[in-house]
């Protein structure tokens, strides 16, 4: 054992050459472990503090299109979906709405949704450059490296908004909708206090987007700092696998059952197959409440303990991979393998349709049409939508898109010659025009437009397929709303191979708000997670020749410490209980020191020596105030505590002699 940390030791020491010391810079005493082998404590036997909700409403913040639903926490089996909404497209059900924004020229919140996207159409375009107009702007934070509190977002007409603002705004509007529906369901004024809220984030987000999402939330006046357990953030898959488990035979198409029999291939099934299903969930849709069985589905019958699954994922924006594990006899659910994914949701089809145009009418018009005429852009992506949606493998007819009236006019004046003449003019053969002044596509010039994003995706679960944790998948759970796609779903198809049956919900698009909603009726079912960082905090041990490289060496009262030493907590990818204690006990290195700073670093490394190496972050701070206090023993310890929550982590300091406690919540957006 002690080679391989030599080893380790060795490459640490280079590692380290490469920043200078942050302990001296910062001049603190500084803490030492009271003893070499501090025994890691887990208290898994935690008490659940059961709050006394009403209703769960969980809010779906999609990059493409937002939601909500509700149950009451007396009748569980019932999720409600929130109420129509006005406006809504031809050929895209709307049960959520599109996440768009709009804001007065004085930055003042206007309308969300089907309505901001009508209104600010409706605007005179000498008028519209001054409002601000947002969509699909959750991407940025995920995209965004250093995101902080003051992270910028980019409005229609090119000005910058603070996005904690329109964040916050967005979710003002989801609890006004909300807890108004809730009074008239109850005949009389809803209380807030009453709601848990439950937001979903994506598995892949890193700490400091999810955190984001609950400043957000204070922001908005959802919950209160001082009430943190009102709100849940839930991640994606987490909740799509909740709902999957309570999956009857009648709501789901199990592509599984339509592999290729005797050469046949199943493609001609998927249509058909989803077609039932969209009807299925039409037919429902006026009823807007979901029985869930108090049962666990047949499918889910079907798999016994230690069984894996994967949960694939498919939003707007993002896609999400998240392999589990069955724990029986209740069924909870562990998380094997840490979530994986990246930003390939279907918006990357509207990316490659935009590069399409650019290629075809140049991009200095693309680029100047969409600040002149933003309304139009608009429209023209709205046309885009509805056509992407009829996109399928076998399909032999063109699909046509409708170039707003202004589109055409603008584009002769920016050229001076027709748009015709452009389609002519371009080497872009798949792409003619109509002579009903549309732009006419072959389904193969369609498809290429999904293809980059598809084989992301594709590459994607191959990769996920080969890790050995990966193993023996039973099912395959395809959700969110691009997961309607008979293209992606054909795709893995193809890639799968028969390995796991692949199971679609019928109302795919709304598996994750439903789940949410299960999810904070009863948060526990979700047992083990993968930690995303490594945790730990900043100490000094003591300076060991040969061990430790010199120019840590720091001579303190006749004692020589080695300092910046990362003392683990816990590491990169280790399974976590929620809920989960770690402890550690550590004393001054100066018996005299009035103020205990202790400092909290966090990397994306599984093991890390120093604090100052390349990757590690500080992400918070205890300050422990210990004057005027005789420690009864002869080394006063001070024990520091980490508790893995739901995306939080709270860290806590108490000096045992006095019992004198400091708490800190983990801050990843501070820098």
């Amino acid at each position: 054992m002690m080679t391989e940390k030599q080893t380790a030791a060795e490459k640490i020491i280079t590692d380290a050459m490469a920043n200078p010391s942050p302990a001296k810079s910062m001049g603190d005493p500084g803490i030492t472990p009271l003893s070499p082998s501090h025994i890691q404590q887990t208290d898994t036997d935690q008490v659940e503090s059961q709050l006394s909700f009403v209703v769960v409403v969980a809010i779906d913040f999609g990059t493409t299109s937002s939601g909500y639903a509700y149950a009451f926490t007396k009748e569980p089996e019932c999720i409600h979906t929130m109420r129509r909404w006005e406006g809504g497209d031809p050929g895209v059900s709307n049960q959520k709405t599109p996440t768009t924004i709009l804001l007065t020229p004085d930055r003042k919140f206007h309308s969300f949704g089907y309505a901001a996207r009508d209104f600010y159409h409706d605007l005179d375009p000498s008028e519209s450059k001054h409002w601000l107009y947002l969509e699909k702007f959750k991407m940025k934070l995920h995209t965004t490296a250093n995101l902080s509190i003051d992270t910028d977002l980019h409005a229609a007409n090119g000005k910058r908004v603070k996005a904690l603002d329109i964040f916050a705004y967005a979710l003002a509007f989801f609890k006004e909708q909300a807890l108004k529906e809730l009074s008239d369901q109850t005949g009389g004024e809803f209380d807030n206090n009453d709601v848990r809220w439950v937001i979903t984030v994506p598995a892949i987000w890193k700490m400091p987007a999810k955190q984001f999402m609950r400043e957000a939330a204070y922001k908005s006046g959802l919950v209160s700092r001082e009430n943190p357990e009102q709100l849940i953030i839930a991640l994606e898959p987490e909740a799509a696998s909740i709902y999957c488990r309570k999956l009857r035979l009648h709501q789901m198409v199990d592509l599984g059952t339509q592999t290729s029999q005797n050469g046949f291939n199943a493609t001609d099934n998927v249509g058909s197959g989803m077609t039932q299903a969209k009807e299925h969930v039409r037919r429902n849709r006026q009823s807007r409440t979901f029985l869930v069985e108090n049962v666990i589905g047949e499918l889910w019958s079907e798999l016994e303990e230690g069984d894996r699954y994967v949960v694939v994922d498919c939003g707007g924006g993002t896609v999400d991979l998240t392999v589990h594990q069955i724990r029986l006899p209740e069924g909870h659910l562990k998380e094997l393998y840490k979530a994986s994914g990246g930003p390939y949701g279907s918006i990357g089809i509207d990316y490659e349709f935009e590069k399409l145009l650019c290629k075809i009418f140049g991009q200095d018009f693309i680029d100047q049409f969409k600040i002149k005429r933003p309304a139009a852009w608009v429209d023209l992506m709205i046309a885009f939508e509805s056509r992407k949606r009829a996109a399928a493998p076998d399909r032999t007819n063109p699909l046509n898109i409708n170039l707003p009236f202004s589109f055409i006019d603008y584009y002769k004046k920016f050229r001076g010659h027709s748009v015709e003449h452009a389609l002519r003019k371009s080497n872009v053969d798949f792409v003619k025009w109509s002579s009903q002044g549309m732009l006419r596509m072959n389904p193969d010039a369609m498809n290429s437009l999904f293809k980059p994003t598809i084989d992301h995706i594709i590459q994607h679960l191959t990769e996920l397929f080969d890790k050995p944790e990966v193993s023996d998948i039973k099912f395959l759970f395809l959700v969110g709303g691009f997961a309607e796609s008979p293209l992606l779903q054909h795709a893995v198809q193809n890639m799968l191979q028969g390995r796991s049956r692949i199971i679609i919900p019928h109302d795919v698009g709304l598996t994750i708000l439903k789940g949410a909603v299960l999810f904070g009726l009863d948060p526990s079912v979700i047992k083990v997670r993968r930690s995303p960082l490594t945790y730990g905090v900043g100490v000094l041990n003591r300076f060991v020749e040969g061990k430790h490289p010199p120019e840590k060496l720091l001579v303190k009262d006749g004692t020589r410490w080695c300092t910046d030493v990362f003392d683990t907590f816990i590491t990169a990818d280790q399974s976590v209980a929620l809920g989960e204690m770690v402890k550690r006990s550590y004393t001054p290195a100066k018996p005299s020191q009035q103020v205990i700073v202790i400092h909290v670093y966090c990397s994306e490394k599984e093991s890390v020596g120093f604090i100052s190496e390349s990757g590690v972050r500080k992400c918070g701070t205890l300050r422990l105030d210990v004057s005027g206090t005789e420690s009864t023993a002869p080394r006063r310890e001070i024990q520091t505590l980490m508790q893995f929550g739901d995306t939080e982590i709270r860290a806590m300091a108490v000096d045992v002699s006095t019992g004198r406690t400091v708490k800190a919540s983990i801050d990843f957006l501070s820098h």
